[in-house]
């Protein structure tokens, strides 16, 4: 490393702010500019649809790190920046506003973008006011200016954040419906238990919960504002306010046209570098092969990103240490805080821990007898277990995992066995 070498960020989130202070923690003697489409310090997102929304955090809160602590660590930030075009052959990354700026290592901790609602109704290219996503401080600050006492919310889309929303809304006393085309809330993340549990907690709250329904139509006033969605059903609900939370799309055209491997996200290996060498990437646009399951996983999480980030602020300083983090996952409503590690995609079996009742559980995906991941909620302890066994590949008869007078910790196995002997392998 010299001292006239350029790091070059592209996106300031969460994996970007961290790599950029990483890599001068690490030793990167050289330049390193941050650039952010924003014009706002880089700041937490979960936040937005939970403690933000309902006002019981500021932004003073959300900001990752004070504006000082770039300053202390030589990081030239450019806020509200966009990028145009990168040059690999080069060494350049042209800004939209005209300005070229040199790299001689390049991170792209771009992100992604909500997907966009088109249905019957819906004029292309003038999105309603009242239509909203949530991904940045603007959306979030839009959807809260709207919701009062009766404020009629309806949430397309019944994920994490769909339900967070949803949550946060029933706090300002609006009336809340969400639409999920699938059989249940959170398909895509959790098991149909975990789900049946937020499904009677949410009801329970009051939010209207339509599962297996689709949204054919919008219905428009004469300003171009939605006054309802109609269902395939025939069913109409009324809305003043119309979020969509219907998953994400991976950002990653820049580095399409710079002629980098992509496969549903930029190609990265366990030190987060893409098939260029000089061009690293983290975070939520990025694709890696998982030693745990065998697979190329995207991951849309904070820890993904942060330690994406880490691995590449380590590669370049010339500290190379593998990312090979088990994926965990969070989500906060109302009093309960689900703690997810590992992906239940494909398991054979559940096994519930702990009364559901209580509403202190954790239930356990298995999958040939080994626990593959693990929801816990409202189980802080456990959770960290959990994280243990699903990183060790711990194969546990279901029934003495389920009874809760075996203490968790005596079903770790005395070494790791299974696909996660690969894993560790790549951490040594």
């Amino acid at each position: 490393m010299l001292e006239n070498e350029v790091l070059l960020i592209v996106g300031a989130g969460h994996a970007g702010a961290e790599l950029a202070v990483a890599a001068r923690q690490q030793g990167w003697l050289g330049r390193i500019d941050l650039i952010g489409d924003e014009a706002v310090l880089p700041y937490q997102r979960p936040p937005l649809s939970k403690a933000y929304l309902h006002g019981a955090a500021t932004f003073d809160a959300l900001a990752l790190r004070p504006a000082s602590a770039y300053e202390a660590a030589g990081v030239e930030r450019h806020p509200g920046a966009h990028v145009a075009r990168i040059d690999r052959a080069g060494h350049w990354v042209h800004l939209q506003d005209g300005r070229v700026m040199p790299y001689t290592k390049l991170a792209l901790c771009m992100g992604g973008r909500p997907r966009t609602l088109e249905l019957p109704g819906l004029n292309a290219g003038a999105t309603p006011r009242n239509l909203h996503c949530l991904r940045t401080l603007s959306d979030a600050d839009a959807i809260r200016a709207g919701l009062k006492e009766g404020t009629r919310l309806v949430v397309v889309g019944g994920g994490y954040v769909g339900l967070e929303l949803a949550a946060s809304a029933r706090k300002f006393g609006a009336e809340v419906t969400v639409i999920e085309a699938l059989p249940r809330v959170l398909a895509r993340v959790t098991g149909s238990e975990v789900a049946a549990f937020y499904e009677a907690v949410h009801r329970e709250a009051g939010v209207h919960l339509r599962t297996g329904s689709s949204v054919e139509r919008v219905e428009l006033a004469g300003d171009g504002v939605i006054t309802a969605l109609v269902c395939a059903s025939g069913e109409r609900i009324a809305a003043d306010i119309v979020v969509a939370g219907i998953g994400m799309l991976p950002n990653v055209e820049l580095a399409l046209a710079a002629g980098l491997a992509i496969d549903g996200g930029i190609i990265v290996d366990e030190f987060s570098q893409t098939s260029d060498p000089d061009v690293f990437a983290a975070g939520d646009c990025t694709v890696h092969h998982s030693a745990l399951y065998n697979r190329r996983i995207r991951l849309e999480s904070v820890p993904n990103a942060l330690e994406q980030a880490r691995a590449a602020a380590s590669m370049l300083c010339g500290k190379p240490k593998p990312n090979c983090a088990v994926p965990w996952f969070w989500s906060d409503q109302y009093d309960l805080k689900l703690q997810m590690v590992g992906l239940s995609q494909g398991h054979e079996a559940c096994v519930l821990r702990g009364d559901v009742a209580s509403r202190r559980f954790v239930a356990f995906y298995l999958k040939e007898g080994v626990v593959i991941a693990a929801d816990a909620v409202n189980r802080p302890a456990d959770f960290m277990l959990a994280k243990r066994l699903v990183a060790a590949g711990a194969k546990v008869d279901a029934f003495v995992l389920g009874d809760e007078s075996v203490p968790l910790k005596e079903c770790l196995p005395a070494s790791p066995v299974g696909p996660s002997t690969v894993a560790q392998a790549l951490c040594q």
